[in-house]
């Protein structure tokens, strides 16, 4: 009995960390999954800007995309918590063409039952671009 009391702090330690690093890394691959899938899903979709700056729908569709898994948008988040405003988009332009399209998270707090982790530009998937280009003048 003596034994247990000692050990159990210790026990009780190990299993917490071990249960906040895996709750952590679970959410964290999720966000992974669908931030890519955000990427991809703009870098093959047609860009009707003439900048970097991408049009409403553009950038609404791709947000919809990284928070509900759908472009149309939806009401369940892929991660709890997450929301379209977390979502940055970053098009890369060369010679005036759309390169790059790169999709991140910032400013998303991680809510695990004893601590919280913010995330500042992370995770990050960028595709490159391979989508109709036709800018409306």
């Amino acid at each position: 009995m003596v034994e247990f009391a000692v050990s159990l702090p210790i026990l009780f330690l190990a299993f917490y960390g071990c249960f906040q690093f895996g709750y952590y890394f679970y959410i964290y691959n999720r966000l992974e999954s669908a931030v890519r899938a955000g990427a991809r899903y703009a870098s093959l979709r047609s860009y009707d800007s003439s900048s970097s700056t991408p049009a409403d729908d553009f950038l609404t569709a791709v947000r919809n995309t990284v928070v509900y898994a759908n472009p149309s948008g939806g009401t369940q988040p892929v991660v709890p918590g997450l929301a379209a405003g977390n979502v940055n988009l970053t098009v890369t332009m060369t010679n005036s063409v759309p390169a790059q399209m790169t999709v991140s998270i910032t400013g998303f707090t991680i809510n695990a039952f004893f601590g919280t982790w913010t995330l500042a530009q992370k995770p990050v998937a960028t595709f490159r671009y391979g989508g109709r280009y036709a800018p409306t003048s």
